[in-house]
């Protein structure tokens, strides 16, 4: 065996260690390099081999052992790969930035400004966090910044700048980790730490049904007045990303994960905002396609020629300002009906939310929208079913016995009341005014030849409400004033920001007599020149007004308006429906000083 010629081996690796029981193995030499790998680089070590005779013979003294069976040497595997350090991934689930900051979840990702969104917690103060990363980019020795560093500074310093920034539609910015700062990964270039925003993403919140339009106002509000502030101190929010918006509990839309990409500017907010409007109304995000794949929205619909389809297109029932808004803020106008600024979305929207706090309004129109729980109108289908809940059935019906009670001694106590009044003929007679005399003519009495003149009594016991199909009460505590025979009081009408009907049909006073009476005519004081109102009788004082009957229409002149009534029919119930308000200072308002009631004497 000692003419055994010397083979040479293809290459170790870390993994093709020599076993000691192999005789004929190459192992490496003691006095040479060790084999390492360096990124994608594997260098080979030089290796020695043991000649045979360097072996022990079988069963010789030295080892005692009977000899061998001759072995072929193991053929290298496939050499295995050593990450270099670059290539260790920071961004893990459970890794640390600065040794502060444990990433908890990833919620999203923007590959325009190679950034990706995390829940993290502040390991010292204990509290959760928003943190944007910004990811070293793939190597391209075509681009000017291959790695994005430049990319990576450039945001990092507008971060910086809009430090001192605060609005309750922005997370407040608490933390900058600029690039090359201690304890980032080899494969970050930066991040900005955040308030964490609670609630839900944009398209968790779309995903149980398209959103009321005037909630979807409300919602967006916000963000609105937080990217006019921010443009006017010269920041930009980048609200264009559909997971960089999170909607609070309380129903508000804000910017939770900061650091735009640089190229994002003042127009392309403008844009972001109609694409939050559009998406919760139609649950389709009008923009980049990606995006809304990364965020799991639906790409918004587009004509054959590119086009983006209105929201009113996709659901029927979006009021037309806010469709005219999400076309306008989106470019798809141009001319007059195009948004070009962050202030002109916010005041559109405080408009819409003015008239809707402002006013009474009729049951809205079915949009497709699901009832919210707090809304005044709820759909009949989405009640709650209490039958099968023995709390809730056993409280109903103690609840209905109470009412049964209070409604019997209510019935009783108007019972004695109505005994009292008329069981003594009819109760009490109207307090009457004489008028005076017609001009020209002899008082009565004054010859027993002479023919009476017609004179008019006035009906003094009168009592008036409100009338207001809505329920809104225009000013209800003040209008007793209008028979109390004092000019200096009055009774008007609130103040609305468009005639009627357009929001409602009208506001008017219910007037009751004791009795019925025949009226001759009525008289109208009132300073609001071209109100229009109509006569109505009616059946009882808590009458529809599709229950009243017409009678006669009035434009009011300034000052006195006499109404005459002598082709009527006896009442006990009269209403004065205002259909057309008077205008005071721009606003759609009228004002009743006194109505006078009349009755011809015999």
């Amino acid at each position: 065996m000692s003419g055994q010629t010397e083979q040479r081996p293809a290459p170790l690796t870390r993994l093709d260690r020599p076993k000691e029981s192999d005789p004929s193995a190459v192992v490496p030499d003691a006095t040479a390099d060790e084999q390492v790998e360096t990124g994608d680089q594997v260098t080979d070590t030089p290796a020695r081999t043991v000649d045979a005779a360097d072996v022990p013979e079988a069963g010789s003294a030295e080892t005692g052992r009977p000899r061998p069976t001759p072995r072929v040497p193991e053929q290298a595997r496939p050499t295995e790969r050593i990450p270099a350090a670059r290539d260790v991934v920071g961004t893990t689930s459970g890794s640390t930035l600065t040794d502060r900051y444990r990433l908890l979840q990833r919620v999203g990702s923007d590959l325009g400004a190679g950034a990706e969104f995390w829940r993290a917690e502040d390991t010292v103060l204990r509290r959760p966090v928003a943190i944007t990363v910004l990811r070293r980019l793939p190597a391209d020795d075509r681009s000017a910044d291959p790695e994005g560093a430049a990319r990576a500074g450039e945001m990092v310093v507008r971060a910086l700048r809009s430090g001192c920034f605060e609005h309750v539609g922005s997370a407040r910015l608490l933390d900058v980790l600029a690039p090359g700062s201690h304890g980032l990964p080899e494969d970050v270039l930066g991040a900005a730490v955040a308030e964490w925003v609670p609630g839900r993403s944009l398209s968790e919140v779309v995903a149980e049904g398209p959103v009321r339009a005037l909630r979807a106002a409300r919602i967006l509000e916000p963000l609105a007045a937080a990217a006019m502030e921010a443009h006017q101190q010269g920041l930009v929010l980048g609200c264009d990303h559909p997971q960089r918006v999170r909607i609070t509990p309380d129903g508000r839309a804000q910017l939770a994960f900061l650091l735009p990409r640089p190229s994002v500017t003042a127009a392309d907010d403008v844009r972001g905002l109609g694409a939050v409007l559009y998406t919760l109304l139609t649950r389709r995000w009008p923009l980049s396609v990606a995006d809304a794949a990364r965020a799991e929205l639906v790409s918004a619909d587009r004509t054959p020629s590119g086009a983006l389809r209105p929201a009113s297109a996709l659901r029927p029932g979006v009021p037309l300002e806010l469709d005219t808004l999400c076309t306008g803020a989106l470019g798809q106008s141009e001319g007059l009906g195009r948004v070009h600024t962050a202030a002109a979305v916010h005041r559109l929207l405080t408009e819409v939310l003015a008239d809707d706090d402002e006013v009474a309004l009729f049951p809205p129109l079915n949009d497709g929208a699901p009832a919210e729980p707090d809304d005044v109108w709820q759909d009949e289908d989405r009640v709650a079913d209490t039958r099968r809940d023995p709390v809730r059935r056993r409280n109903l019906m103690i609840g209905l016995s109470v009412l049964a009670v209070c409604v019997l001694i209510v019935l009783g106590y108007v019972g004695v009341q109505l005994g009292a009044l008329f069981g003594a003929g009819g109760g009490p007679a109207p307090i009457v005014v004489g008028a005076p005399p017609v001009a020209g003519q002899a008082p009565a009495g004054a010859g027993q030849n002479a023919v009476p003149a017609a004179q008019t009594a006035t009906v003094g016991t009168v009592s008036v409400d409100v009338f207001d199909p809505t329920g809104d009460g225009d000013n209800a505590d003040d209008v007793s004033n209008v028979t109390d025979g004092d000019a200096a009081t009055s009774w008007k009408t609130q103040q609305y920001r468009q005639p009627f009907p357009s929001l409602k049909p009208g506001v008017g006073i219910m007037a009751s007599f004791v009795s019925a009476e025949q009226l001759s005519q009525l008289t109208i004081d009132s300073p609001s020149a071209g109100t229009v109102v109509e006569i109505r009788s009616a059946p009882s004082a808590d009458a529809t007004l599709a229950e009243t009957v017409p009678v006669t229409s009035v434009t009011l002149q300034q000052g006195e308006t006499t109404v005459p009534l002598a082709d009527s029919q006896p009442t006990q119930h009269l209403l004065l429906w205002i259909t057309t308000l008077g205008t005071q200072d721009g606003q759609n308002v009228s004002q009743i000083d006194d109505v006078t009631f009349s009755r011809a004497v015999q």
